[in-house]
């Protein structure tokens, strides 16, 4: 079966006419002309096709080529400084990430967009009065150093919210200051804070503060135990809260190359409107299990055995001896001449006056430091080291009460207003004041 196509038949399709090769076109005829002497014959109906000339499209492409194309891909600006720049791609998703943030934010209702640009306002508001509030304290701080003569820059805390609105005012609400280490006479102050209320700065800005007059402040003082070994220069010696107003001082110290037991109580009292006193009593040096030495004018003050020192002195025969031998201090213990003849002679005398009830009694009463003035031997025979007496001598009872004290004043404060101490007790961690000020001025 034939397909319905056009055939092109010839007259002779057996034989190439022999003037021209197979399949080469007359030079005579375009291309794509159908020759005259083969015509096509449409088969389906039988007629015969009728050829027309038709142009190249290619050929209507190149004639377009050397002009609109030209001035298409030249610059009328100079192609030779656009060839020199790299190309790069362009960078779409910037261009819509941009959009895509403008749209959104223009997408938002008019009351979302003052909202966010008041939370701007108000960041940047409160980031400008936060510093200024730091600079105004470090400010105060280092004027409050050099005013007083501090070794260290107190802390200020100024209260209150905002703080540019109050420096307009002038008026401070509330202005707390912690110093740590404030000398007082012979110790130091572990710590003193204050609050201060109703608060007159000078100046026009937080920058250019350069005074204040402080209307009321109440604060407290705090003299810590740990820190009076090292103030006091007594390293063993450790202090304790007593109740309300006494303090309990043990420890050692040192007298003559020995370490002697101390014992002391401190009753605590305010002593005028800006000072601490104490007064010391009870005080005792223990010498081992020996004796014990009490700082004084009074009979029972100085160099005393104790009970078992005067024990052994009366159960020994040859420190009882020693002791006998001494006229003072014989006839100070009431021993009668002709008895002491015969304690020292005999053992069975010297039993009969130390083994009576008074004996020990009456040595404990006598004061070693007399006695031993003029027989310094006598110290040694008792068990005790002469070197003591020399220590012990010039450890009078200013001397010892002077190296225990706990008596502080407060320094002087600058300006008119005035600073009073209100109250003042003892507690677990060390002597606590509080105080009251007025009308006090710093700065120019």
């Amino acid at each position: 079966m034939r397909s319905p196509h056009r055939i092109a038949t010839h007259e002779s399709s057996e034989e190439t006419p022999p003037d021209r090769p197979y399949g080469e076109t007359p030079p005579d005829r375009p291309y794509g002309e159908t020759p005259p002497d083969r015509p096509y014959v449409d088969v389906p109906s039988g007629r015969p096709y009728v050829a027309t000339n038709r142009r190249n499209p290619y050929e209507e492409l190149g004639a377009l080529a050397p002009h609109p194309l030209e001035d298409f891909l030249q610059d009328d600006t100079g192609g030779a400084a656009e060839a020199e720049t790299p190309w790069q791609p362009p960078n779409h998703r910037r261009g819509s990430r941009s959009r895509r943030r403008r749209n959104r934010f223009a997408g938002l209702p008019l009351a979302a967009k003052v909202l966010v640009t008041l939370a701007v306002a108000t960041a940047f508001l409160v980031l400008a009065d936060r510093w200024a509030l730091l600079y105004a304290e470090r400010e105060a701080g280092d004027r409050l150093k050099d005013q007083l003569g501090l070794s260290a820059a107190p802390e200020v805390d100024i209260e209150g919210f905002p703080f540019l609105t109050q420096v307009l005012d002038q008026r401070l609400d509330e202005v707390k200051v912690t110093v740590p280490d404030v000398a007082a006479d012979r110790v130091s102050l572990a710590k003193v804070s204050a609050t201060a209320t109703d608060v007159t700065v000078k100046g026009e800005g937080p920058t250019s503060l350069h005074g204040a007059v402080i209307g009321r402040m109440r604060g407290e003082v705090l003299l810590s135990f740990d820190d009076l070994n090292r103030e006091l220069g007594a390293s063993q010696v450790t202090f304790t809260g007593r109740g309300r107003d006494r303090v309990h001082a043990r420890g050692t110290l040192p007298v003559a190359g020995h370490d002697l037991k101390v014992r002391a109580d401190a009753r605590i009292e305010r002593s005028g409107d800006r000072g601490v006193a104490t007064d010391i009593g009870r005080m005792r040096l223990g010498i081992g299990g020996m004796a014990s030495y009490r700082p004084g004018p009074r009979a029972s003050d100085g160099l005393h055995l104790s009970r078992a020192g005067a024990r052994r002195v009366a159960d020994e025969s040859a420190r009882a001896k020693a002791l006998l031998s001494v006229p003072a201090i014989a006839k100070r213990l009431g021993v009668p001449d002709d008895t002491v003849r015969g304690a020292l002679r005999s053992d069975a005398r010297l039993n009969d006056v130390t083994g009576s009830p008074r004996f020990v009694d009456d040595v404990m009463r006598l004061d070693l430091i007399d006695a031993a003035m003029g027989h310094p031997a006598l110290l040694k025979k008792l068990g005790l080291d002469p070197a003591l007496l020399q220590g012990l001598s010039g450890l009078t009872r200013p001397v010892l009460v002077d190296r225990l004290t706990l008596a502080f004043e407060l320094p002087e404060l600058p300006g008119d207003g005035s600073v009073r101490l209100s109250d003042v007790r003892v507690e677990k961690d060390g002597i606590r004041a509080e105080l009251e000020g007025s009308g006090l001025a710093f700065g120019r």
